[in-house]
């Protein structure tokens, strides 16, 4: 099984702003703190923006904030607003496939891959992430992603 960068990125970017709500972080902060390609979170943050998994303002108080809150955002429902379909196989969603032959329990096994997949997936939070996240980095350090930088127009 393979998640894709724009997933793995969604859900780094979430945990970031879920990390400290106290005011908005910069894409270009985010993409510091979590060593991802800028021009590429940006057009991640525009799936995000669209799935109302994240507000922007412009400006220099400007930036992005988490867009609901991140114990009801699961990581199954951040890879979906990236990527599209949870998990396909050649293009082909586990529930329309069916295989000649011997082969025809094969379509059985890719949906219990996917059914296993939602359901480790759709049970952890973005809320959670952040907290393990800062239970490991230890109380009282600040998210670098929060350093001054330009605010990047969203």
């Amino acid at each position: 099984m393979q998640i894709s960068a724009k997933a793995d990125y969604a859900v780094r970017a979430l945990v970031e702003l879920a990390a400290d709500s106290a005011r908005p972080l910069t894409c270009e902060g985010i993409a510091s703190a979590q060593d991802i390609p800028f021009r590429f979170l940006k057009s991640v943050f525009r799936d995000l923006r669209q799935a109302g998994l994240v507000r922007s303002q412009r400006g220099c108080e400007g930036g992005y904030w988490i867009g609901r809150d991140p114990a009801a955002i699961s990581v199954a429902e951040v890879m979906t607003a990236v990527d599209g379909e949870f998990l396909t196989l050649r293009g082909a969603r586990p529930d329309t496939l069916s295989y000649p032959g011997v082969a025809r329990g094969l379509p059985d096994l890719w949906r219990a891959v996917e059914a296993a997949a939602q359901s480790v997936l759709g049970r952890t939070t973005i809320a959670e992430l952040a907290a393990e996240g800062a239970r490991s980095r230890g109380a009282g350090t600040g998210s670098p992603a929060r350093a001054a930088s330009p605010a990047v127009p969203a």
